[in-house]
């Protein structure tokens, strides 16, 4: 009986142990973990703490066990039974040590891929919601975008468009979407896509930056400038091509129409100098390329267009531009091509000809038309032009050298008698150099003072006594010996130089006719006629020149006589009324050259003031009894006298044409028969010799011995 109830009460001790170990599990642990979850606002689940803490109440209701066991067996048996049951219950608690050990390293491990698992769903739920948040600002961006927008594949289908690419193409959405984008460009610009696009699908570059035309839906062009690139779209399958398209239509067309403005003329559109280099530099290469092709340039230059410019207004001028520039344009043939140099040049290049012939019938047929009148601010206007022509035959390198070469025919024809056309050729372009040459020379010499000046006497005819001089420039070159002035005043008068070679005779005529006057009483009469060019009476300040050398050499200026040809002056005549008004106004003589050769009307020798009329020489050489000159001479003569104007007659030879000229009443007379012109010299010879023999022209007797210079 007392052992059985020795039984019993160890039970109720092991038991006791066991609930006491499990309660305070309970309070230990579990409430700690209840109060965490509390915190963190997490539920318990009974599952998870039996999986997690079920083996810390199984290790408390354990040691509670051994204990109750150590505790009976001590009480039985006596402490010395503590020395067998160390080693076993240090093995024991060893082993639940490492058990433990390991249980906490599962248990961190296991809550580390827990809090892991639940970083990376945070993350993969930031990362979505960030991708839907960055999607829905593309679209919205894409869709609301100012410049028109594509998503392309990469073979070139249309898969989106945007608002703003359909309003600026005026297209709707279906007719886009689903269509090769290369469909929206303008055909000549749809290659140049389709060239890039393959060189970005073959993965050359990575982009695509270029300016082409769209086709709107009315059919107009508008031009874009095209930026696509790659772009990885996350609900698509495959790369797209974005592309931006911006309306660049303004631009172009505001560089389109500098362009013109850089390349044609205001006045007329036709293209200008330097498009047309481009054009022949072109032609000059397709010639090389293919020699048996050929071309021809034409160079036209308007024989009147200065009179018309002068005496009608510049007006009037770009009227007559515009006219013939029409002209021209329609009567060449569809591929040649017209421009304006300048002022009144235009141009003409003929490529493709089959036989320079060709040219020549163009040329003509451009001078017959242009020759017909036109009607400008209701005057009726005739006209002509000089043509020259080369051809590509020559051989050219350069534009600059076509031109040249054509603009030299052009002034052969000219001087040929205007209304003309003339063929360039390597002899003249040798004259042409031996020009270019002899102008370089004579600007030297016209600044370096090296000219001189000749003095022609003048004769009254009737009594044969000395009246006067015309000055006449000499040019004694230090290789080519005396240049006639016939060739290098027309050069002056291109160059530029007429005006300084004006001045120079002006002011040594001047100075030297006041020595000679000085000398004495009976030369005090003296006067001196000096030529003048247009470009002279065209400068605004000419009138002040004369004034200064007058001035300068302190002469009368009722004794100098300016000179103009008939030609000049009509040619001039608007223009040149307010400055020979001043020069008559100021007592200067003014007289017209060569008179019978141009077309001077008769009002205009009554209303201008004019003193004298110079007969022309080649009236005087054909001048025999019962000729047509003689006729004309007695005429002239008969004019000047009913219009109180002297007539002078140039180029006397002859003692028989001294006698018919005074015969008729000619007032004055030079000539070689008379005298030649002189030196400064000379002139003192002959001074002296009138001084001392008072000396006359007795029926045409030429002083002896003649002198000349």
């Amino acid at each position: 009986m007392l052992r059985s109830r020795g039984w019993y009460n160890d039970g109720l001790l092991m038991t006791a142990a066991m609930l006491f170990s499990i309660a305070y599990f309970v309070l230990n642990t579990l409430l700690a973990t209840l109060v965490i979850h509390l915190k963190r606002n997490q539920p318990m689940v009974l599952r998870e703490v039996v999986s997690n803490f079920g083996w810390v109440a199984m290790a408390y209701a354990g040691s509670a066990s051994v204990a109750g066991l150590l505790f009976l067996t001590v009480g039985q048996s006596g402490p010395g039974v503590l020395m067998a049951v160390v080693p076993i219950v240090g093995m024991l608690l060893t082993t639940l040590h490492f058990f433990f050990r390991q249980q906490e390293a599962d248990e961190a491990m296991r809550r580390g891929r827990v809090e892991a698992a639940e970083r990376e769903a945070a993350q993969s739920a930031l990362h979505v919601q960030a991708l839907e948040v960055s999607e829905q600002r593309f679209h919205s961006a894409f869709t609301h975008a100012s410049i028109g927008m594509a998503l392309v594949s990469t073979d070139g289908q249309v898969r989106q468009v945007n608002r703003a690419l359909i309003g600026l193409l005026g297209a709707d959405e279906s007719a886009m979407v689903g269509q090769p984008l290369e469909a929206l460009f303008h055909e000549g610009d749809a290659e140049t896509f389709a060239s890039l696009l393959a060189r970005v699908q073959r993965r050359e570059v990575d982009a695509i930056n270029v300016e082409l035309r769209c086709r709107h839906s009315d059919g107009s062009d508008v031009w874009v400038a095209l930026d696509g690139s790659f772009f990885d779209n996350p609900s698509a399958e495959a790369s797209n091509l974005i592309v931006q398209m911006q309306d660049i239509t303004a631009r172009r067309s505001a560089e389109a129409r500098l362009q013109h403005i850089a390349f044609h003329d205001s006045l007329t559109g036709l293209p200008n100098r330097s498009r047309f280099h481009e054009h022949m530099a072109r032609a000059i290469e397709r010639v090389k390329a293919e020699p048996q092709r050929r071309f021809a340039v034409m160079f036209l230059d308007f024989d009147r267009f200065k009179l018309i410019n002068d005496s009608m207004g510049h007006s009037a001028g770009d009227a007559f531009l515009i006219q013939v520039a029409r002209r021209i344009r329609d009567n060449v043939r569809p591929g040649d091509v017209v421009a304006r140099l300048g002022g009144d040049e235009f141009a003409v290049l003929c490529e493709d000809l089959e036989r320079e012939a060709h040219a020549v019938t163009l040329a003509e047929r451009l001078q017959l038309v242009l020759g017909e009148p036109l009607q400008i601010s209701g005057t009726e206007i005739s006209t002509s032009a000089s043509i020259g022509i080369t051809f590509s035959t020559i051989g050219y390198q350069l534009p600059e050298e076509v031109l040249r070469d054509a603009d030299i025919a052009m002034y052969r024809a000219k001087a040929a008698g205007k209304a003309r056309h003339a063929l360039f050729d390597a002899g003249l372009h040798q004259q042409v150099t031996d020009r270019v040459r002899l102008e370089g020379e004579l600007r030297r010499a016209v600044e370096a003072g090296h000219l001189s000046v000749a003095y022609q006497p003048l004769f009254n005819l009737a009594s044969g006594k000395l009246t006067g001089f015309e000055a006449l420039a000499r040019w004694q070159h230090p290789v080519q010996g005396l240049i006639s002035p016939a060739v290098f005043i027309p050069i002056a008068e291109e160059t530029a130089l007429i005006g300084p070679l004006t001045d120079f005779i002006l002011d040594s005529a001047c100075r030297q006719l006041k020595l000679w006057q000085s000398r004495s009483a009976a030369f005090a009469e003296l006067s001196i006629q000096v030529n003048v060019s247009g470009n002279d009476i065209a400068h605004s300040a000419f009138a002040q020149r004369v004034t200064r050398a007058i001035v300068s050499a302190r002469l009368q200026p009722n004794h100098l006589t300016l000179e103009l040809t008939e030609n000049v002056l009509m040619d001039r005549v608007d223009g040149a009324v307010d400055t020979l008004t001043r020069l008559r106004d100021l007592g200067v003589g003014l007289s017209i050259d060569d008179f019978g050769t141009g077309y001077s009307s008769l009002s205009y020798l009554s209303t201008l003031p004019i003193d004298s009329l110079k007969i022309d020489a080649s009236f005087v050489r054909g001048m025999r009894n019962g000729s047509k000159e003689a006729e004309v001479v007695r005429a002239i003569v008969t004019l000047g006298a009913s219009l109180g104007k002297s007539v002078i007659a140039e180029g006397i030879e002859t003692e028989s044409q001294f006698d018919q000229l005074r015969g008729m009443g000619c007032e004055s007379g030079q000539g070689y028969h008379l005298s030649r012109p002189l030196a400064v010299e000379n002139v003192e010879l002959l001074l002296d010799r009138i001084e001392t023999e008072r000396w006359t022209v007795q029926h045409g007797q030429a002083p002896r011995p003649v002198l000349h210079h």
